[in-house]
């Protein structure tokens, strides 16, 4: 799979100002991956060598399908179920030690993170030498908790040296604060339920529950 499929302008991910910028960047790689696979790569010889080695995840294979590839991509899973059929039972298999390492693989989760593991790189880069880059990322709105997490625990082994500080204190204050809003409207969300409220104010709690989802696990397309 080229590897250009899986790489972006990070400035492009952080120009816009909606929702965690993590989770907007998985967004895009999965996206170009998806398309990716689901287009002439498909039919290639060396890319289905490793398809059939490799498989799909659950979630891969749905959202695959939903792309209405038909032939194609039933021809690319017929091939790959010649390949388990062999390796998991003609082969022989006699402690499903196989199985469990043939149905672990994601083709795409491994592109897709290999995609990511670079762009995150970029990201401490960008950050340390570039001004610009500092003040787009502190005006970012939100970071999801799984990604601030992974954002605050890469420092240490990051390109971050001078501006590390900055880094940490930004990302803990949008985070934060971020966090501190979803929760006072998730309150104000349970106190209108409460008769001695009725026909009050809901603000902006009527959307608490969502965004909350989001802040703890991050963005996901089921969630609107």
């Amino acid at each position: 799979m080229r590897e250009d499929i899986c790489t972006i302008p990070v400035t492009d991910v952080f120009e816009v100002k909606d929702g965690c910028p993590i989770c907007r960047m998985y967004s895009i790689l999965e996206g170009r991956a998806i398309d990716y696979i689901t287009g002439a790569a498909m039919m290639e010889p060396d890319v289905r060598t490793v398809t059939n080695k490799k498989g799909f995840c659950g979630d891969h294979l749905y959202k695959l399908v939903r792309q209405k590839s038909g032939l194609s991509l039933a021809l690319m899973l017929q091939t790959h179920l010649d390949d388990l059929e062999y390796s998991l039972f003609e082969k022989g298999d006699k402690d499903g030690k196989a199985c469990a390492d043939r149905l672990s693989t994601c083709f795409l989760c491994e592109k897709i993170n290999w995609g990511m593991d670079h762009m995150v790189e970029t990201i401490y880069v960008t950050f340390e030498k570039d001004k610009d880059f500092r003040d787009m990322f502190s005006s970012q709105p939100t970071f999801c908790l799984p990604h601030y997490s992974m954002l605050l625990n890469g420092i240490k082994k990051s390109a971050l040296k001078k501006y590390s500080h900055e880094f940490r204190t930004a990302l803990k204050e949008i985070t934060h604060n971020s966090l501190s809003e979803v929760n006072n409207d998730l309150k104000h969300f349970c106190s209108m339920f409460d008769y001695r409220n009725r026909g009050g104010d809901w603000g902006n709690s009527k959307t608490a529950i969502e965004r909350t989802l989001k802040l703890r696990a991050g963005e996901n397309e089921d969630i609107k």
